[in-house]
């Protein structure tokens, strides 16, 4: 009798090099994955996985798309998977450094902090928040500092270095 015949017809078994084989495989292929998502771009517009997700975000929440850019190149270079561990214990996730003083306001909405590592998500979520401080601060530089401190030394550094970002790509004086 035929081993397969024993189980009734069962398929036949993989070659036991198989799931070493498809390791090694999977294991390049993050590599490759891994080492094009590490190339630096010039411009924002080219680190994000889908850069429609800006205008998308922007014209749902009327903040400019310039400006949300900025912030992703600014924070993480556009990386969706970024998550840095500040001093105080919070960390910053996804490619607009959303912090998590915010995870339980953005969960009672249905986004869980996992979540924030999907670059559209990310965005979504940073326009909102952005759209937050531009109702209470107006269109103004003081808006998109505030975006990351209300602190008014941080605030308008934060606000300076959106803007350097802005001129070094030729979209403001």
């Amino acid at each position: 009798m035929k081993r397969h015949d024993r189980c009734g017809g069962c398929a036949p078994r993989r070659p036991r090099w198989f799931p070493m084989r498809s390791a090694a495989l999977s294991w390049l292929g993050a590599a490759m994955l891994l080492g094009a998502l590490y190339v630096a771009p010039a411009r924002a517009d080219d680190a994000v996985p889908d850069g429609a997700c800006f205008e998308r975000a922007a014209g749902y929440q009327g903040v400019n798309p310039q400006i949300l850019r900025a912030i992703a190149w600014y924070e993480s270079k556009g990386n969706p998977a970024a998550v840095h561990r500040n001093a105080d214990g919070s960390i910053d996730v996804g490619q607009t450094q959303i912090n998590s003083v915010h995870f339980g306001e953005l969960r009672r909405y249905g986004v869980p902090p996992g979540a924030l590592k999907d670059a559209c998500v990310n965005i979504y979520v940073a326009a909102w928040m952005l759209k937050r401080k531009m109702v209470r601060y107006g269109n103004t530089w003081q808006a998109i500092g505030a975006y990351h401190s209300e602190t008014p030394r941080l605030r308008d550094e934060y606000a300076r270095n959106i803007h350097a970002v802005l001129v070094s790509w030729g979209l403001h004086e």
